[in-house]
């Protein structure tokens, strides 16, 4: 298909979609299945293909490009199906609300624009694509109105920053090169001294950087997931925030060049260390951050920050295992994130609203499909063997001690340590225990909610158990990146330094759990008792109330919970009290009173004249 028209289908699709509203709700959900679903096979098809077409002839005197490759199909690819995934499982979990016409027609045309961002062959065309991502994206994250306006307020403040950096270095190039087309500059910049890179970096990078939310650009997500539509947390965190990793690739590895952005910095400290370290800081800090928090897509939004730190620790390395490490993870974590979230709204959904995890457990007798997904999501998320969240942190600690970075590679590890609690905690608090007397008439998700989490687990799994599959599309990027070819196989990898073979590694999985069952079967039969029959900490807990232990560990949370504050966060929150402050004084001077600006003019008119007779040579 001619990406002209697959781009105009994805953004008429959101207009059409918003004017079925007003007419029927049942065929305006038909019509955004049907759309996405379209967008979807329609990538699909793409697959293998690399053209490029002209969007508009002479937008401001520059041509606006559309391109496809094999870095652009995988993170279309992973954009339109999440997104029509999204859109099947707001089906049930947005009815009845108001303005549904509005949520819709945004959540298709924030999927629209993230398509325009990878397919854009020109800096042009992903300013704007960018911008409209951005934009729609506020709009989503504001929708329930109250504490959402502060929180979408929050996430624009810090992307309009990013996106005034875009566009300084977007004129930055303009006027260097006189050219836009992005084939065009990165050979121009092949060329360019150290310290132009460097500028070229820091002013896209800013933008890649706030979008991704490594540390320290991150204090926009955590509010943002909490407040925005569950639906639509599955795209911010699964494909969104991927977004700025397809620009850092692109950056890095497209416009800078492999050889050149491994030489930048210093001998001691080059750029890609830097990266490194950031990756690991963005790992530690909001793994531990998480396990302090009791609302479940809070939980996961600082979870997704952490887990960010992963791929900026794969991708910054310019090691083809490394960026295969990195790229995997991306696409790892949007599948089994967007899953959790997709629970934590199913939850929500049947709940009545309910995300404390405090006031939930024992949902698996009521929801025992949503109970499997958050199983798979939660070891893919941990990575445990059979997932693909192995397979992608497996290349990544790889890489990391290849490359001579143990330390690095000991903070990734401190970091699966720290998700294995946290991802216990939502697992346990939610379904497992006891159910409380509030939840004993809570039903199973809807089918429509069902459907996405049944598909996202079976991906999740595939993926690794045949990592092979997208390894595949990884190596051909990493080729057309500059970096040497990969022996991949539909198990695996095989490298110099060994083989990772997961048909054999689910083999023993099987084999031992299958031993693990027979043990138990063959073992003395359980006796059933109540569930109200429980004790925690040696003491009854008392009926219908599972979360009876939550103020155990108080203690030790008073002595962490000081180191574990997002001082970040507070620092840019005491940035704007000051800025807000200083305004405040600056308007005092417009007073509407007419003495007062001739006042002011007549002061200025003495200053000059003072400074004329203080300089004056006579």
């Amino acid at each position: 298909m001619n990406l002209n028209i697959l781009l105009m289908i994805a953004v008429g699709g959101s207009v059409v979609t918003y004017l079925l509203s007003s007419i029927s709700e049942r065929i305006r959900d038909a019509f955004a299945i049907l759309v996405t679903l379209a967008v979807a096979v329609a990538v699909a098809m793409l697959y293998g293909r690399t053209s490029e077409v002209t969007l508009w002839a002479g937008f401001l005197g520059n041509p606006l490009l559309l391109r496809i490759g094999p870095i652009s199909w995988l993170f279309a690819m992973t954009v339109s199906a999440i997104g029509c995934l999204s859109v099947v499982f707001s089906l049930k979990y947005m009815r009845g609300r108001e303005r549904n016409g509005f949520y819709y027609a945004m959540l298709l045309l924030v999927q629209a624009a993230m398509l325009g961002v990878t397919l854009s062959g020109d800096l042009l065309s992903l300013f704007i694509f960018w911008e409209i991502m951005s934009w729609s994206t506020f709009l989503l994250i504001s929708f329930n109105g109250g504490t959402a306006l502060a929180a979408g307020m929050k996430y624009f403040v810090m992307s309009i920053t990013g996106s005034l950096a875009m566009l300084v270095g977007v004129v930055f190039v303009l006027v260097s090169f006189n050219t836009l087309e992005i084939s065009t500059v990165a050979f121009a910049l092949s060329s360019a001294p150290p310290g132009y890179l460097w500028a070229v970096f820091l002013l896209f990078g800013l933008a890649f950087a706030v979008k991704s939310a490594i540390w320290p650009f991150h204090p926009w997500l955590p509010p943002a997931h909490s407040e925005a539509p569950s639906p639509f947390s599955a795209v911010l965190s699964g494909v969104l925030i991927k977004m700025g990793f397809f620009g850092l690739l692109v950056l890095m590895y497209v416009l800078i060049g492999r050889n050149d952005f491994l030489s930048l910095g210093w001998e001691v400290l080059p750029l890609h260390t830097i990266l490194g370290v950031i990756g690991a800081v963005t790992i530690l800090l909001p793994t531990f951050i998480a396990l302090l928090q009791t609302d479940a897509k809070r939980l996961l939004a600082w979870s997704t920050v952490a887990q960010a730190g992963y791929i900026i620790l794969g991708i910054s390395f310019g090691t083809a295992l490394g960026l295969a490490g990195g790229m995997l993870h991306f696409l790892s974590h949007a599948t089994f994130k967007a899953l959790l979230f997709m629970v934590a709204g199913a939850v929500e959904y049947r709940t009545g609203g309910i995300r404390d995890l405090n006031s939930l457990g024992g949902l698996i007798k009521r929801m025992p499909v949503t109970f499997a997904a958050a199983l798979v999501g939660a070891c893919g998320l941990i990575g445990v063997p059979l997932t693909n969240g192995f397979v992608s942190k497996w290349l990544i600690y790889k890489t990391l001690i290849l490359e001579g970075s143990p330390f690095l590679a000991f903070v990734a590890l401190i970091g699966t340590w720290g998700t294995i609690l946290y991802s216990y905690k939502f697992l346990h608090n939610i379904f497992l225990g006891q159910l409380p007397q509030n939840l004993t008439s809570v039903e199973p998700a809807p089918f429509s909610m069902r459907v996405p989490m049944v598909v996202l687990m079976a991906v999740v799994v595939l993926f690794g158990v045949l990592p092979g599959i997208p390894l595949t599309v990884i190596d051909e990027i990493g080729v057309t990146l500059g970096f040497s070819a990969l022996d991949v196989a539909p198990w695996g990898i095989v490298s110099e330094s060994g083989v990772v073979n997961m048909l054999n590694i689910s083999t023993a999985v099987v084999v031992s759990v299958l031993v693990a069952w027979l043990i138990f079967w063959a073992g003395k039969s359980g006796e059933r008792v109540d569930q109200a029959d429980s004790y925690a900490a040696g003491a009854a807990v008392p009926e219908g109330r599972y979360q009876y232990s939550m103020h155990f560990c108080d203690p030790l949370r008073r002595m962490v919970t000081p180191w574990l504050t997002d001082r970040v966060d507070a620092f840019y929150m005491g940035l704007t009290v000051w800025f807000t402050d200083v305004s405040d004084g600056l308007r005092r001077f417009y007073t509407g009173y007419v003495g007062h600006y001739v006042m002011y003019v007549v002061l200025f008119l003495s200053a000059l004249i003072f400074v004329e007779l203080l300089w004056s040579p006579w």
